[in-house]
């Protein structure tokens, strides 16, 4: 499968950064792409809402969708699947893009913040993929995409943000029982992480980080882009890194990726890279 020409995709916390990225890229083979986040309003903080990501995905040659959802909320992302289903005829893929992050000490976290973020990643891509794989089943090449690291138990990732560790690797073994469990039914379920920090509007929240340091969502958007390609039962289980995987592809350049080709990248948390440093941390 050369494209996704005629594909439907639901994409969460698409309406800016890597989710956007995915969005963009699939709307460029003639994808259905149905938006699925909270921002239908303007955020001085946070530029880009469903509606304003759903024009960019029509102007890019794809077909779209905008629905406010809250993935937290059951009867929401029933509705937003139904949605999908209702207006594209089915859905092929599902990519669990929507994250909550939170890179504080245990002394240094609320609870309301905590509370979010394990509801928001690990609960949040459980019941994604719980709603929209009885559609899934029915896809010729069904995926499901969720954007988490590597499961690891180093001790380095958990001390210093034991909330926020526990709510990304709990999308990990998510990806991991869903794998497991409907991999040998014709889905795949795979995990994609960069392995360098990416540029997003979000990251801006995020002090001490050199934007200059890192890539643009471009690259993650090539990779799932590759990866949703495959055969469902030939990729399943796996947990990939963006660089990697186009490199099987045959891709050996990515200067065009950094914000600023003359500087050194910044790795992303949860990563061994002797190259880059081994994994970045605040």
């Amino acid at each position: 499968m050369a494209n996704l020409g005629g594909k439907t995709l639901l994409i969460t916390g698409a309406s800016r950064g890597i989710g956007l990225a995915i969005a963009l890229r699939a709307a460029r083979d003639g994808a259905n792409v149905a938006i699925a986040a909270k921002s239908a309003v303007p955020n001085p903080k946070l530029p880009g809402t469903i509606h304003s990501a759903a024009e960019a995905v029509q102007a890019a040659g794809g077909q779209a969708l905008a629905i406010r959802c809250d993935i937290r909320e059951e009867e929401q992302v029933q509705a937003a699947v139904a949605a999908t289903v209702e207006r594209f005829g089915g859905l092929d893929i599902l990519v669990n893009n929507a994250s909550a992050i939170w890179l504080r000490g245990t002394l240094d976290t609320p609870i309301k913040r905590f509370d979010l973020m394990q509801q928001v990643n690990a609960r949040g891509s459980f019941l994604c993929a719980q709603q929209a794989l009885p559609h899934l089943l029915k896809s010729d090449n069904p995926h499901i995409l969720t954007l988490a690291p590597p499961p690891s138990l180093d001790p380095r990732w958990w001390g210093p943000h034991l909330g926020y560790t526990l709510a990304k690797m709990g999308m990990s073994f998510v990806t991991l029982g869903l794998a497991a469990e409907f991999g040998p039914r014709g889905v795949a379920v795979n995990a994609l992480w960069p392995r360098t920090v990416i540029a997003t509007d979000a990251l801006n929240m995020i002090p001490g980080v050199d934007p200059a340091r890192c890539r643009r969502p471009e690259i993650m958007a090539e990779a799932a882009h590759a990866v949703l390609t495959t055969p469902a039962r030939e990729l399943t289980g796996r947990f990939l890194i963006d660089e990697a995987v186009l490199r099987e592809r045959g891709v050996d350049d990515f200067s065009h990726y950094a914000v600023d080709p003359g500087k050194r990248l910044l790795p992303d948390l949860f990563l061994d890279d002797p190259e880059l440093g081994g994994g970045w941390s605040r």
